[in-house]
C-alpha cells in the first residue's frame, strides 16, 4: 500500500482515531461533517500534528511520534485541495498554477508543464483570467492544476465538489473522475455525500465522531454496511434493534416481527436494516401485514409510508421508495422483502491497526 497511517489526535473532549491504508487507487472517508473528515486530511498532510502514531507514504516515514519524526508539509511530497480551492484572488490563472511548481526545475520545463497543465485540465485560453473571472468548475480545475503541477505522491481532496451547484457537480463528477484514475497515484477524498463517496470511489470508509471504520470497496460497502453507523451515512432509511433468534432469524421486536436473512447472523446482532427500494408488494418471504401511513412525492419517484399491524407505538414509520408509474392504486395488504436484503448490523468497530513492522504496539493505538 502507498499510503499506511495510524494516528490519534484529541481536540478538547473530541478524540481522533484512525487506521488507513489506501494503494493506487481513489479512497474515500464518508461521514457527517464535524466527525473528524478535514482533520485527518490535514495530519496526513502536515498541516496537523498527532499525539501520537504513524504515517508512511510509499515507505517514507512522514511522522513518528516513537522516533521524533515530523516531516513539514512541503517535504511531504502531498498535494491538497481545500473546500474553498484556495486560489490566490490577485492571481491569474497562469500565476495561480506556477505557484505550484516553485523549485521543480528550469523556467522551461515550468512552461511544458504549465502548457500541459492547461490542456489536461482544459483550461486554454483562460490563462490570463483571474479567479473572479472564472466558473466554479473552472476554479476547480484551475485548483487541480496548481496541485498536480508539482507531481504529488498523494493527492488529498477536502470535500471538492461542495462549493459547486448541483448540475455543474453531477458534470464534473465524472470528468475529474477521469482525471484521476489517470493520476495513477493515491488519492483520498473525504465527502459528506454518499452519492460523491460512491461515484467517485474505489473504496470508502465511514468515519463515526472520531473512529474511522474498516475501509471497504465502495459497493461491498453499499451491499452490506455491516453498522448502524455505515448504514445510516450511505442511505439506508429502515433501522431497527434486532436479536439473534436462530442462524438466519432477526427477531425486531419494534416491528412486531421475524425477518429471515441470506446471510447467516453472528450471536452479536444489534439492528437490522432494510433499504427503501426494495419492498415487494405481492412478495411471498418475509410478508407481513400492513397498514397505509402516509406518501410523499418526489420528482420522479413515490415515498410511501407504512406500519407493520402491531408494530411498536411511537416507532418511527417504514419507508417504501418506488417509481410514480409503479405505485398501487390500491395499498397493499401485505408487503414482502427478500431474505437477501436484510441487511444485518452489528457494533461499529475500528479499522484494523496499521503498524510498519507488523506488530501492535501500545503507541500506535
Amino acid at each position: 500500500m502507498n499510503l499506511r497511517a495510524d494516528f490519534h489526535k484529541k481536540l478538547g473532549d473530541f478524540n481522533l482515531d484512525v487506521r488507513l491504508e489506501a494503494g493506487e487507487e481513489i479512497t474515500s472517508i464518508l461521514g457527517a461533517s464535524g466527525c473528524g473528515k478535514s482533520m485527518t486530511l490535514k495530519c496526513i498532510a502536515g498541516i496537523e500534528k498527532p499525539d501520537r502514531g504513524y504515517i508512511e507514504l510509499n515507505g517514507r516515514v512522514l511522522f513518528d511520534s516513537e522516533r521524533k519524526i515530523d516531516l513539514p508539509p512541503q517535504k511531504r511530497g502531498v498535494g491538497y485541495l481545500f473546500q474553498n480551492y484556495a486560489l490566490f484572488p490577485d492571481m491569474t490563472v497562469r500565476k495561480n498554477i506556477l505557484c505550484g511548481a516553485k523549485g521543480s526545475g528550469s523556467r522551461m520545463e515550468k512552461e511544458e508543464k504549465l502548457r500541459r497543465m492547461l490542456h489536461l485540465f482544459r483550461l486554454e485560453g483562460l490563462e490570463d483570467h483571474k479567479p473572479s473571472q472564472l466558473s466554479g468548475g473552472q476554479q476547480q480545475r484551475t485548483a487541480l492544476a496548481r496541485i498536480m503541477i508539482s507531481e504529488p505522491e498523494l493527492l488529498l481532496l477536502d470535500e471538492p465538489f461542495s462549493a459547486l451547484d448541483a448540475h455543474l457537480r453531477d458534470a464534473l463528477k465524472i470528468e475529474v473522475k477521469e482525471l484521476l484514475r489517470g493520476y495513477g497515484k493515491t488519492v483520498l477524498m473525504v465527502t459528506h455525500s454518499r452519492d460523491e463517496a460512491y461515484n467517485m470511489s474505489d473504496r470508502v470508509g465511514v468515519m463515526h465522531d472520531g473512529t474511522l471504520l474498516a475501509v471497504r470497496p465502495v459497493k461491498e460497502l453499499f451491499a452490506d454496511p455491516g453498522t448502524v453507523q455505515a448504514a445510516v451515512i450511505t442511505g439506508c432509511k429502515n433501522i431497527a434493534n434486532a436479536k439473534w433468534a436462530g442462524p438466519h432469524e432477526a427477531l425486531v421486536p419494534e416491528w412486531g416481527i421475524t425477518l429471515q436473512t441470506a446471510q447467516e447472523l453472528r450471536r452479536d446482532l444489534t439492528a437490522v436494516g432494510i433499504r427503501a427500494h426494495y419492498f415487494r408488494p405481492g412478495g411471498t418471504q418475509n410478508a407481513f401485514p400492513v397498514v397505509f401511513a402516509g406518501e410523499m412525492e418526489e420528482p420522479f419517484e413515490m415515498i410511501q409510508q407504512f406500519r407493520y399491524v402491531g408494530q411498536a407505538e411511537g416507532s418511527a414509520n417504514i419507508w417504501w421508495r418506488l417509481a410514480k408509474e409503479k405505485r398501487p392504486q390500491q395499498f397493499p395488504a401485505t408487503i414482502g422483502i427478500a431474505p437477501v436484503n436484510v441487511l444485518p448490523l452489528y457494533e461499529a468497530q475500528p479499522a484494523d491497526a496499521v503498524f510498519p513492522h507488523g506488530t501492535e504496539s501500545e503507541e500506535g493505538r
